[in-house]
Protein backbone atom coordinates (compact mmCIF):
# COMPACT_ATOMS: atom_id res chain seq x y z
CA UNK A 1 0.00 0.00 0.00
CA UNK A 2 1.24 3.47 -0.89
CA UNK A 3 2.23 5.43 2.23
CA UNK A 4 0.84 8.98 2.36
CA UNK A 5 1.60 11.00 5.49
CA UNK A 6 0.31 14.45 4.54
CA UNK A 7 -2.48 15.92 2.46
CA UNK A 8 -4.79 18.92 2.24
CA UNK A 9 -8.56 18.60 2.18
CA UNK A 10 -11.50 20.97 1.92
CA UNK A 11 -14.22 20.41 4.50
CA UNK A 12 -17.66 21.95 4.07
CA UNK A 13 -20.33 21.54 6.72
CA UNK A 14 -24.00 21.61 5.84
CA UNK A 15 -25.95 24.85 5.99
CA UNK A 16 -28.77 25.13 8.48
CA UNK A 17 -32.32 24.87 7.10
CA UNK A 18 -34.45 28.00 6.93
CA UNK A 19 -37.20 28.64 9.42
CA UNK A 20 -40.72 28.54 7.97
CA UNK A 21 -43.39 31.24 7.77
CA UNK A 22 -46.79 29.55 8.00
CA UNK A 23 -50.17 30.00 9.72
CA UNK A 24 -52.84 27.66 10.92
CA UNK A 25 -55.77 27.45 8.53
CA UNK A 26 -58.39 25.23 10.10
CA UNK A 27 -62.14 25.07 9.52
CA UNK A 28 -62.96 26.32 12.99
CA UNK A 29 -60.02 28.72 13.11
CA UNK A 30 -59.46 30.33 9.69
CA UNK A 31 -57.15 32.98 11.10
CA UNK A 32 -55.00 30.85 13.40
CA UNK A 33 -51.64 31.83 14.73
CA UNK A 34 -48.18 31.13 13.33
CA UNK A 35 -47.19 27.49 12.74
CA UNK A 36 -43.84 27.73 10.94
CA UNK A 37 -41.29 25.23 12.28
CA UNK A 38 -37.53 25.58 12.68
CA UNK A 39 -35.01 24.53 10.11
CA UNK A 40 -32.76 21.60 10.94
CA UNK A 41 -29.08 22.07 11.84
CA UNK A 42 -26.54 21.32 9.15
CA UNK A 43 -24.37 18.25 9.46
CA UNK A 44 -20.74 18.61 10.55
CA UNK A 45 -17.61 17.09 9.05
CA UNK A 46 -15.92 15.07 11.82
CA UNK A 47 -12.49 13.42 11.71
CA UNK A 48 -12.30 10.14 13.66
CA UNK A 49 -9.07 8.40 14.70
CA UNK A 50 -9.12 4.81 13.44
CA UNK A 51 -6.37 2.46 14.71
CA UNK A 52 -6.94 0.18 11.71
CA UNK A 53 -5.57 2.81 9.32
CA UNK A 54 -1.87 3.45 8.82
CA UNK A 55 -1.79 6.02 6.01
CA UNK A 56 -3.68 9.05 4.68
CA UNK A 57 -3.94 7.43 1.25
CA UNK A 58 -7.72 7.00 1.24
CA UNK A 59 -8.30 10.50 2.59
CA UNK A 60 -6.03 12.05 -0.04
CA UNK A 61 -7.99 10.51 -2.94
CA UNK A 62 -11.03 12.62 -2.06
CA UNK A 63 -10.00 16.23 -1.65
CA UNK A 64 -13.41 17.64 -0.72
CA UNK A 65 -15.73 16.51 2.05
CA UNK A 66 -19.23 17.97 2.32
CA UNK A 67 -21.84 17.16 4.97
CA UNK A 68 -25.62 17.28 4.48
CA UNK A 69 -27.51 20.51 4.92
CA UNK A 70 -30.45 20.75 7.30
CA UNK A 71 -33.97 20.56 5.93
CA UNK A 72 -36.17 23.65 5.97
CA UNK A 73 -38.90 24.01 8.55
CA UNK A 74 -42.52 23.45 7.48
CA UNK A 75 -45.99 24.52 8.48
CA UNK A 76 -48.04 22.87 11.21
CA UNK A 77 -45.14 23.24 13.62
CA UNK A 78 -42.99 20.74 11.73
CA UNK A 79 -39.25 21.07 12.25
CA UNK A 80 -36.73 20.35 9.52
CA UNK A 81 -34.56 17.26 9.84
CA UNK A 82 -30.95 17.89 10.81
CA UNK A 83 -28.22 17.03 8.32
CA UNK A 84 -26.22 13.85 8.94
CA UNK A 85 -22.65 14.34 10.13
CA UNK A 86 -19.98 13.15 7.71
CA UNK A 87 -17.43 10.97 9.53
CA UNK A 88 -13.97 10.87 7.95
CA UNK A 89 -11.72 8.14 9.33
CA UNK A 90 -8.03 8.98 9.65
CA UNK A 91 -5.05 7.12 11.18
CA UNK A 92 -3.99 7.53 14.78
CA UNK A 93 -1.43 10.29 15.13
CA UNK A 94 -2.92 12.76 12.65
CA UNK A 95 -2.27 16.42 13.42
CA UNK A 96 -4.79 18.91 11.97
CA UNK A 97 -3.60 22.34 10.89
CA UNK A 98 -5.24 25.31 9.22
CA UNK A 99 -3.87 26.97 6.09
CA UNK A 100 -1.58 29.17 8.21
CA UNK A 101 -0.01 26.15 9.90
CA UNK A 102 -1.74 26.65 13.27
CA UNK A 103 -2.35 23.33 15.01
CA UNK A 104 -6.07 22.83 15.58
CA UNK A 105 -6.17 19.25 16.80
CA UNK A 106 -4.19 16.08 17.42
CA UNK A 107 -5.89 12.68 17.19
CA UNK A 108 -3.71 10.47 19.38
CA UNK A 109 -6.23 8.04 20.93
CA UNK A 110 -8.54 5.50 19.22
CA UNK A 111 -11.98 6.88 18.51
CA UNK A 112 -10.97 10.46 19.30
CA UNK A 113 -12.96 12.99 17.26
CA UNK A 114 -12.32 16.45 15.88
CA UNK A 115 -15.03 18.64 14.36
CA UNK A 116 -13.30 19.77 11.19
CA UNK A 117 -16.25 21.89 10.02
CA UNK A 118 -19.24 22.71 12.22
CA UNK A 119 -22.72 22.56 10.71
CA UNK A 120 -24.77 25.74 10.48
CA UNK A 121 -27.59 26.31 12.96
CA UNK A 122 -31.14 26.01 11.64
CA UNK A 123 -33.23 29.16 11.49
CA UNK A 124 -36.23 29.67 13.76
CA UNK A 125 -39.73 29.53 12.33
CA UNK A 126 -42.31 32.24 12.87
CA UNK A 127 -43.87 30.39 15.83
CA UNK A 128 -41.07 31.92 17.91
CA UNK A 129 -41.91 35.53 17.03
CA UNK A 130 -45.55 35.82 18.08
CA UNK A 131 -46.23 38.43 20.77
CA UNK A 132 -49.42 39.84 22.28
CA UNK A 133 -49.10 42.82 19.93
CA UNK A 134 -47.77 40.89 16.91
CA UNK A 135 -49.86 37.76 16.68
CA UNK A 136 -49.27 36.99 13.00
CA UNK A 137 -45.53 37.50 12.48
CA UNK A 138 -44.43 37.15 8.88
CA UNK A 139 -40.85 36.68 9.91
CA UNK A 140 -38.56 33.66 10.22
CA UNK A 141 -34.80 33.26 10.41
CA UNK A 142 -32.65 31.92 7.60
CA UNK A 143 -30.35 29.01 8.38
CA UNK A 144 -26.75 29.80 9.18
CA UNK A 145 -24.08 28.73 6.69
CA UNK A 146 -21.93 25.76 7.63
CA UNK A 147 -18.22 26.18 8.22
CA UNK A 148 -16.03 25.83 5.14
CA UNK A 149 -12.25 25.67 5.23
CA UNK A 150 -9.11 23.97 3.95
CA UNK A 151 -7.19 21.82 6.40
CA UNK A 152 -3.75 20.25 6.26
CA UNK A 153 -3.42 16.78 7.74
CA UNK A 154 -0.03 15.49 8.87
CA UNK A 155 0.53 11.97 10.15
CA UNK A 156 3.00 11.48 12.99
CA UNK A 157 3.45 7.80 13.73
CA UNK A 158 2.69 6.59 17.24
CA UNK A 159 5.70 4.57 18.37
CA UNK A 160 7.53 4.08 21.66
CA UNK A 161 11.00 3.67 20.19
CA UNK A 162 12.47 5.13 17.01
CA UNK A 163 15.43 3.84 15.02
CA UNK A 164 17.83 6.62 14.07
CA UNK A 165 20.83 6.37 11.76
CA UNK A 166 22.41 7.03 8.39
CA UNK A 167 21.02 5.37 5.26
CA UNK A 168 21.88 1.67 4.94
CA UNK A 169 23.04 1.45 8.55
CA UNK A 170 20.81 -1.58 9.18
CA UNK A 171 17.61 -0.18 10.69
CA UNK A 172 15.33 -2.30 8.52
CA UNK A 173 17.37 -5.44 9.21
CA UNK A 174 17.00 -4.82 12.93
CA UNK A 175 13.24 -4.24 12.90
CA UNK A 176 12.80 -7.35 10.75
CA UNK A 177 14.80 -9.35 13.31
CA UNK A 178 12.80 -8.24 16.36
CA UNK A 179 9.26 -8.00 14.92
CA UNK A 180 7.04 -9.45 12.21
CA UNK A 181 7.55 -6.46 9.92
CA UNK A 182 9.27 -7.35 6.65
CA UNK A 183 10.53 -4.12 5.07
CA UNK A 184 12.53 -4.01 1.87
CA UNK A 185 16.20 -4.68 2.63
CA UNK A 186 19.00 -4.08 0.12
CA UNK A 187 22.64 -3.03 0.04
CA UNK A 188 22.17 0.54 -1.15
CA UNK A 189 21.23 3.84 0.52
CA UNK A 190 17.60 4.93 0.95
CA UNK A 191 16.20 1.43 0.51
CA UNK A 192 13.58 2.41 3.08
CA UNK A 193 11.36 5.09 1.54
CA UNK A 194 8.47 4.94 4.01
CA UNK A 195 8.28 4.41 7.79
CA UNK A 196 7.67 0.92 9.15
CA UNK A 197 6.13 0.03 12.50
CA UNK A 198 6.71 -3.23 14.35
CA UNK A 199 5.65 -4.57 17.74
CA UNK A 200 8.52 -5.94 19.82
CA UNK A 201 7.43 -8.55 22.39
CA UNK A 202 9.82 -9.71 25.08
CA UNK A 203 11.31 -12.20 25.28
CA UNK A 204 11.97 -11.94 21.56
CA UNK A 205 9.79 -14.27 19.54
CA UNK A 206 6.89 -14.30 22.02
CA UNK A 207 3.51 -14.02 20.31
CA UNK A 208 1.96 -12.11 23.17
CA UNK A 209 3.60 -10.40 26.11
CA UNK A 210 2.93 -7.74 28.70
CA UNK A 211 6.46 -6.53 28.02
CA UNK A 212 6.15 -5.00 24.58
CA UNK A 213 6.60 -1.73 22.72
CA UNK A 214 6.16 -0.29 19.23
CA UNK A 215 9.34 0.25 17.22
CA UNK A 216 9.52 2.66 14.26
CA UNK A 217 11.96 2.42 11.35
CA UNK A 218 12.18 5.64 9.33
CA UNK A 219 14.26 6.43 6.24
CA UNK A 220 17.91 7.19 6.98
CA UNK A 221 19.08 10.67 7.83
CA UNK A 222 22.04 12.55 6.41
CA UNK A 223 23.76 15.80 7.27
CA UNK A 224 21.41 18.65 6.37
CA UNK A 225 18.25 16.60 7.00
CA UNK A 226 16.70 19.44 9.04
CA UNK A 227 16.93 21.59 5.88
CA UNK A 228 15.27 18.93 3.74
CA UNK A 229 18.31 17.11 2.36
CA UNK A 230 17.79 13.43 1.66
CA UNK A 231 14.50 12.01 2.94
CA UNK A 232 15.04 12.94 6.56
CA UNK A 233 13.16 16.23 6.82
CA UNK A 234 9.94 14.68 5.61
CA UNK A 235 10.14 11.79 8.05
CA UNK A 236 11.77 13.36 11.12
CA UNK A 237 8.32 14.23 12.42
CA UNK A 238 7.57 10.50 12.75
CA UNK A 239 10.11 10.38 15.58
CA UNK A 240 8.39 13.19 17.49
CA UNK A 241 6.07 10.93 19.49
CA UNK A 242 8.73 8.39 20.43
CA UNK A 243 9.86 8.02 24.02
CA UNK A 244 13.30 6.55 23.25
CA UNK A 245 15.68 6.59 20.28
CA UNK A 246 18.01 3.75 19.32
CA UNK A 247 20.84 5.57 17.56
CA UNK A 248 22.65 3.18 15.22
CA UNK A 249 26.23 3.85 14.12
CA UNK A 250 28.56 1.76 11.96
CA UNK A 251 32.17 1.35 10.88
CA UNK A 252 32.51 2.09 7.14
CA UNK A 253 35.29 2.26 4.57
CA UNK A 254 34.27 5.81 3.66
CA UNK A 255 37.13 8.10 4.82
CA UNK A 256 34.63 10.95 5.29
CA UNK A 257 32.61 8.86 7.75
CA UNK A 258 33.45 7.96 11.33
CA UNK A 259 31.12 6.49 13.96
CA UNK A 260 31.72 9.32 16.45
CA UNK A 261 31.28 11.99 13.80
CA UNK A 262 28.14 10.28 12.47
CA UNK A 263 26.70 10.33 15.98
CA UNK A 264 27.49 14.04 16.44
CA UNK A 265 26.09 14.97 13.03
CA UNK A 266 22.73 13.28 13.57
CA UNK A 267 22.42 14.62 17.12
CA UNK A 268 22.92 18.10 15.69
CA UNK A 269 20.30 17.42 13.01
CA UNK A 270 17.82 16.47 15.72
CA UNK A 271 18.66 19.58 17.73
CA UNK A 272 18.15 21.85 14.74
CA UNK A 273 14.88 20.18 13.85
CA UNK A 274 13.40 20.14 17.35
CA UNK A 275 15.08 20.57 20.72
CA UNK A 276 12.60 18.28 22.48
CA UNK A 277 13.30 15.50 20.00
CA UNK A 278 17.03 15.91 20.57
CA UNK A 279 16.39 15.51 24.32
CA UNK A 280 14.92 12.01 23.98
CA UNK A 281 16.86 9.25 25.76
CA UNK A 282 19.18 7.52 23.28
CA UNK A 283 20.66 4.04 23.22
CA UNK A 284 23.77 4.49 21.07
CA UNK A 285 24.48 1.21 19.30
CA UNK A 286 27.29 -0.04 17.09
CA UNK A 287 25.83 -2.36 14.45
CA UNK A 288 27.12 -5.04 12.08
CA UNK A 289 29.23 -6.65 14.78
CA UNK A 290 29.49 -9.70 12.52
CA UNK A 291 31.92 -7.72 10.33
CA UNK A 292 35.60 -7.94 11.38
CA UNK A 293 36.22 -4.19 11.15
CA UNK A 294 33.33 -3.44 13.52
CA UNK A 295 34.42 -5.97 16.11
CA UNK A 296 38.02 -4.77 15.85
CA UNK A 297 37.09 -1.17 16.61
CA UNK A 298 34.53 -1.97 19.33
CA UNK A 299 36.92 -1.57 22.35
CA UNK A 300 38.25 1.73 20.98
CA UNK A 301 34.75 3.10 20.31
CA UNK A 302 33.41 1.97 23.68
CA UNK A 303 36.24 3.82 25.39
CA UNK A 304 35.66 6.94 23.28
CA UNK A 305 31.94 7.07 24.08
CA UNK A 306 32.60 6.22 27.72
CA UNK A 307 34.71 9.38 27.96
CA UNK A 308 31.56 11.27 26.97
CA UNK A 309 29.52 9.45 29.61
CA UNK A 310 27.71 7.37 26.99
CA UNK A 311 27.26 3.61 27.15
CA UNK A 312 27.85 2.04 23.73
CA UNK A 313 25.76 -0.99 22.89
CA UNK A 314 26.91 -3.41 20.18
CA UNK A 315 24.80 -5.80 18.09
CA UNK A 316 24.61 -7.84 14.94
CA UNK A 317 21.09 -7.95 13.51
CA UNK A 318 22.33 -10.59 11.06
CA UNK A 319 23.37 -13.08 13.76
CA UNK A 320 21.25 -11.77 16.66
CA UNK A 321 24.25 -11.07 18.88
CA UNK A 322 23.40 -8.46 21.51
CA UNK A 323 19.94 -7.75 20.10
CA UNK A 324 17.94 -9.19 23.00
CA UNK A 325 19.91 -7.13 25.53
CA UNK A 326 19.36 -3.97 23.47
CA UNK A 327 15.60 -4.58 23.21
CA UNK A 328 15.38 -5.21 26.95
CA UNK A 329 17.22 -1.95 27.60
CA UNK A 330 14.83 -0.12 25.26
CA UNK A 331 11.83 -1.62 27.05
CA UNK A 332 13.13 -0.48 30.45
CA UNK A 333 13.53 3.06 29.09
CA UNK A 334 10.01 2.97 27.64
CA UNK A 335 8.56 1.67 30.90
CA UNK A 336 10.31 4.40 32.86
CA UNK A 337 8.97 7.04 30.45
CA UNK A 338 5.43 5.67 30.74
CA UNK A 339 5.67 5.80 34.53
CA UNK A 340 6.88 9.40 34.42
CA UNK A 341 4.01 10.34 32.13
CA UNK A 342 1.47 8.58 34.34
CA UNK A 343 2.83 10.50 37.32
CA UNK A 344 2.65 13.80 35.48
CA UNK A 345 6.42 14.26 35.45
CA UNK A 346 8.29 15.83 32.59
CA UNK A 347 10.44 13.66 30.31
CA UNK A 348 14.08 13.20 31.23
CA UNK A 349 16.18 16.21 30.34
CA UNK A 350 19.06 16.50 27.89
CA UNK A 351 21.61 15.34 30.44
CA UNK A 352 19.95 11.95 30.86
CA UNK A 353 19.05 11.59 27.19
CA UNK A 354 22.43 12.46 25.77
CA UNK A 355 24.14 9.81 27.82
CA UNK A 356 21.71 7.15 26.72
CA UNK A 357 22.48 5.07 29.81
CA UNK A 358 20.38 2.79 31.94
Amino acid sequence: MLFVDECSIRVSAGDGGHGCIAFRREANNPRGGPSGGDGGDGGSVVLVADPQLSTLLDVSYRREYRAERGEHGQGRDRYGKGGTDLLVRVPLGVVIKDEDGTVLGDLATPGQRFVAAAGGQGGRGNIHFATPTWQAPEHAEPGQPGQDRVLKLELKLLADVGLLGYPNVGKSTLIAHVSRVRPKIADYPFTTLVPNLGVVSLPLGARTSSRSFVLADVPGLIEGAHEGLGLGHRFLRHLMRTRVLIHLIEVTYDPARDPERDYDVLCEELRRYDAQLAARPQLVTLVKLDLPEARERLPELRAAFARRGIKLWAISAATGEGVADLMNAAYLQVRAAREREAGGDQPAGPGASAAGQL
